[in-house]
């Protein structure tokens, strides 16, 4: 599985969680944050060209690979072991054909012809906001007329639920720059950074109290 273009050196080392990552998050969240991931797949099945950018261990692709039958993929992520898992999950779905892996910082990916779909499935928070805006001018030149931008994140909401979101995150943040090396400490104001980039929000849903999002962007 040769990468598609050179890879810059890792914001984090992912591969030390790879393969214990979907226990440690049942065991931290139990399925909310696959039930935040899975939850827009009905809406995705007229989509033909999607990015996805660092799915992990690839089960909301093989989910949505398997949903719709007509959907190619560029894969975007930096950890070998992720992607090793993920395409043995889209083999798993006879799906493998369907899909093209590039092991690429996301932020120095070049995109290549029009897409209908991006997928962003927690992993905005692995940047800061400036860094987000700069992903999102990256992309938008790629994107076909009415594309979507499925974003699913961690989120602070506003009032009694705002205190223990903000320790959960921050625990997050300490484990994962722990564990990973990752450099980031706070959630970015991914919103900002898309609207001044020219995207408009359609629908927000969440879970959680609030802790979690799954929103829906379009190029406006």
């Amino acid at each position: 599985m040769p990468p598609t273009s050179q890879p810059a050196k890792p914001r984090a080392n992912f591969d030390r969680i790879a393969r214990p990552y979907r226990w440690l998050e049942y065991l931290s969240f139990g399925p909310m944050l696959e039930q935040c991931r899975f939850c827009r797949i009905p809406q995705l099945k007229s989509a033909r060209r999607a990015l996805v950018l660092g799915d992990g261990d690839g089960r909301f692709l093989a989910r949505l690979l398997t949903a719709n039958s007509s959907l190619h993929a560029d894969v975007v992520d930096q950890s070998p072991a992720m992607l090793r898992l993920l395409e043995s999950r889209a083999a798993s779905v006879h799906a493998r054909d369907r899909i093209c892996i590039h092991q690429a910082d996301a932020l120095t990916f070049a995109p290549s012809g029009v897409y209908d779909l991006i997928v962003t499935h927690f992993f905005l928070d692995c940047f800061t906001t400036s860094e987000v805006q700069s992903l999102a001018q990256n992309i938008r030149p790629h994107l076909a007329p009415g594309a979507l931008w499925l974003v699913s994140e961690f989120a602070i909401p506003s009032g009694f639920a705002a205190l223990p979101a903000r320790t959960i995150v921050s625990a997050l943040y300490a484990a994962f720059r722990l564990i990973t090396g990752l450099r980031t400490r706070a959630l970015p104001n991914h919103s900002t950074a898309l609207v001044r980039t020219g995207f408009t929000l359609l629908d927000r849903r969440t879970f959680l109290f609030g802790l979690l999002i799954s929103e829906l962007w379009q190029p406006s």
